[in-house]
């Protein structure tokens, strides 16, 4: 199922494509929002799904470690994210370039919520300070 989930991410321009119990959805936003919410209102589609992810950073690592993700293929994937994966074991994990650390959307540091996980490798912890972060963007931006 992964390399048509490859192929659909690539084709569609997406940036997150989970498939799992016969049922392929694809999700077009930016960061971590699409999991963060797919984990918080449908863990179940979650857990033991295939994902294929344009950038997966030590966040969006941590979200689908809490979700229960079977396997991922990543076009980027950062060091930090590579490592709580070995770290834990449980995803069959493939990608096409490793980074040192995901980039902020200006290129002039690094991406937010990479930063905010910096600190710790504890999956509900990351998921806590991601759940505030994201809380924090809603309500600063309430037209997203």
């Amino acid at each position: 199922m992964t390399a048509a989930l490859i192929e659909i991410l690539r084709a569609g321009g997406h940036t997150l494509v989970v498939g799992n119990v016969g049922r392929i959805e694809t999700f077009d936003r930016r960061g971590v929002a699409d999991l963060y919410e797919l984990l918080t209102v449908r863990p179940r589609f979650l857990r033991g799904a295939s994902v294929a992810d344009k950038v997966v950073g030590k966040g969006a690592a941590a979200l689908m470690l809490a979700g229960g993700v079977a396997a991922l293929h990543a076009d980027v994937i950062s060091e930090p994210a590579l490592r709580l994966f070995k770290r834990a074991a449980t995803v069959d994990v493939t990608y096409d370039a490793l980074v040192p650390g995901i980039r902020n959307r200006t290129g002039t540091g690094p991406c937010p919520v990479e930063k905010l996980c910096a600190a710790t490798d504890d999956i509900a912890e990351c998921y806590e300070l991601i759940s505030e972060f994201i809380k924090s963007q809603n309500a600063s931006n309430p037209h997203q």
